[in-house]
């Protein structure tokens, strides 16, 4: 349980969550869920051909020759088609969209034909386009549209829309409290006192939470006391807390000891990490699950995305596993230590469209200043040796606004 890898921590947290169940929700309020149950087609989209330009509907034989007049025998509309079969000499006006009648097999465009008295004179038809979108030429019903697990972008829930879904099951989103500790700590618009800082670390991980598809809950921050955080914690409905900060070898790391009172079974104790060492993770008796991460802000966001983001995926029934990229380094590299280095980095793309990575300079853990220009971390493998410039490395994305 100590001092374990990343990959081998992050297993041991994902083996004890699983996915919360699911609600069915009205389409217009699914956007940012995740998808519980499949999306399948129920009817061919389009449900008939269909006209992809605005124009006649003719019968190829008849206006290959041309040019020729044919007889207008009626409006085939979006919305409302022409009730009819189209016969030998014929013409429909068509629009984009609507029906193409039977008997019809190509669409003269508007602009190659001159309406007359009750007819319609058109050139012969070129080429073999014939401007007709075919029966389920986007989807046919009984296609698998969407999959479990899957996000609901813009983009797919147009597609559930088109599939005809006025409701959709969703996974209930995880309920995340998060508890900062620390008597030197103050939230604004509040006045520090002289040995105080403002704390900021609960504010940006509740922005995470929500943005990943939880409901975050800030705890006001307790004292470093046991009896503060038990008091913090108790009674709290949620299905995974998030303890910042206590969580050390210090005479003030109380976190853990205090939980203890409330039955805290331990399956992560720290992780060979840098930054965030003191990362853990456990389950109370009441079987609710707790993560415990470093104090400093900068230590708290890193493993937060390689914790906290994959834990409430798994909740939600998503792939959990994060997605590195290879990228282009900048500049060099000394040798790694014993630790995974997890590194602030600039991302771009270099004139080849290969993606690049420029370690920020200072990569102290408690320099908020330095995440908030990040958009990405390098991942350095313990003992990784020295890497030059142009060396391929991975990196996560963050996903900034």
């Amino acid at each position: 349980m100590k001092n374990l890898s990343i990959e081998d921590a992050r297993a041991a947290m994902l083996a004890q969550v699983r996915p919360l169940g699911s609600e069915s929700v009205p389409i217009e309020q699914a956007h940012g869920r995740v998808l519980a149950h499949p999306v399948d087609a129920v009817r061919d989209q389009p449900p008939f051909d269909a006209s992809a330009m605005d124009g006649w509907a003719v019968r190829r034989a008849d206006a290959a020759a041309g040019p020729v007049e044919l007889d207008i025998a009626g409006e085939s509309a979006a919305g409302r088609g022409y009730d009819g079969e189209l016969a030998p000499g014929q013409a429909v006006r068509i629009f984009t969209g609507a029906a193409v009648p039977p008997g019809a097999d190509t669409v003269v465009i508007q602009e190659d034909a001159e309406k007359l008295d009750g007819r319609v004179r058109l050139g012969p038809v070129q080429g073999g386009a014939d401007n007709i979108r075919p029966r389920g030429g986007d989807f046919f019903a009984g296609d698998r549209l969407l999959d479990p697990g899957q996000r609901l972008d813009p983009w797919r829930l147009s597609l559930a829309a088109a599939a005809g879904r006025g409701t959709l099951s969703v996974a209930r989103r995880p309920r995340v409290a998060i508890l900062c500790t620390g008597e030197e700590l103050v939230r604004p618009p509040r006045e520090p006192g002289p040995w105080q800082i403002y704390e900021s670390g609960s504010l940006a991980l509740c922005a995470l939470v929500d943005a990943w598809g939880g409901i975050a809950q800030r705890l006001a921050a307790a004292r470093d006391e046991q009896a503060a955080v038990v008091q913090a914690v108790s009674g709290v409905d949620a299905d995974l807390i998030v303890t910042v900060g206590g969580a050390s070898v210090g005479d003030y790391d109380i976190v853990k000891p205090a939980l203890g009172r409330m039955g805290l079974e331990l399956f992560v104790q720290s992780v060979n990490i840098r930054p965030g060492k003191p990362t853990w993770f456990g389950r109370l008796g009441d079987e609710r699950a707790v993560l415990g991460l470093p104090g400093n802000p900068a230590s708290a966001l890193v493993c937060a995305e390689l914790f906290l983001r994959p834990l409430v995926r798994a909740m939600l029934g998503a792939d959990p596993e994060p997605r590195f990229l290879r990228a282009r380094l900048l500049t060099p590299l000394k040798a790694n230590g014993p630790r995974a280095h997890l590194m602030r980095v600039l991302l771009d793309h270099a004139d080849d469209g290969v993606l690049t990575v420029r370690p920020l300079a200072d990569q102290d853990s408690s320099l908020v200043t330095v995440f908030a220009r990040a958009d990405g971390l390098l991942r350095r493998p313990a003992g990784a040796p020295a890497a030059d410039a142009g060396a391929m490395v991975e990196v996560l994305r963050l996903e900034r606004l």
